[in-house]
């Protein structure tokens, strides 16, 4: 550990240290995690909804809360948004996904099994994660409803004036 220390003499020396450090480590692969069933695990969130995804390899087969993908999710625009990990990484109809998701509406709901997916996807499959990242699947949307004040109707809406 004492071979690695280095003293700068001047800030000009500094971009040559970074660089030698960044050489001198290089990043391990990250391992796939998968249980004793052969699944890989993940939680997603959007808004108020909490999903809890397994995916293993499989036919394609979605269920969520114990009900097909088309009945649970039966807007087209919120199949499509669950399906797009998939899609983005190439992986279509290779992974059996189950999840479980409570909380908030079927729109943050969607929202919160798309983030799990793609979390569970890096998780079976370390190497997809520059793909899921650069589609923006990754990042938790923390978009919520705002607070109700006091002295307000709703967060910003003011009671209805009366001049008399």
């Amino acid at each position: 550990m004492a071979d690695e220390t280095q003293t700068l003499n001047d800030l000009s020396q500094l971009g040559d240290a970074t660089v030698a450090a960044a050489v001198a480590a290089p990043s391990t692969p990250a391992e796939p995690q998968i249980d004793e069933q052969g699944r890989a695990y993940a939680t997603g969130r959007r808004k108020n909804a909490v999903a809890r995804v397994w995916i293993k390899p499989g036919s394609g087969r979605m269920t969520v809360n114990g009900k097909e993908l088309n009945t649970y999710f039966a807007r087209p625009v919120l199949q499509m948004m669950v399906r797009q990990p998939f899609e983005k990484a190439g992986r279509d109809n290779q992974y059996d996904v189950m999840c479980t998701v409570s909380g908030g509406g079927l729109s943050g709901q969607a929202g919160a099994v798309r983030h799990g997916i793609s979390r569970a996807l890096i998780n079976f499959e370390p190497n997809l994660r520059p793909t899921l990242k650069s589609g923006g699947f990754l990042t938790r949307d923390s978009r919520a409803v705002e607070r109700k004040k006091y002295g307000r109707a709703k967060a910003r809406r003011s009671f209805q004036f009366s001049k008399r």
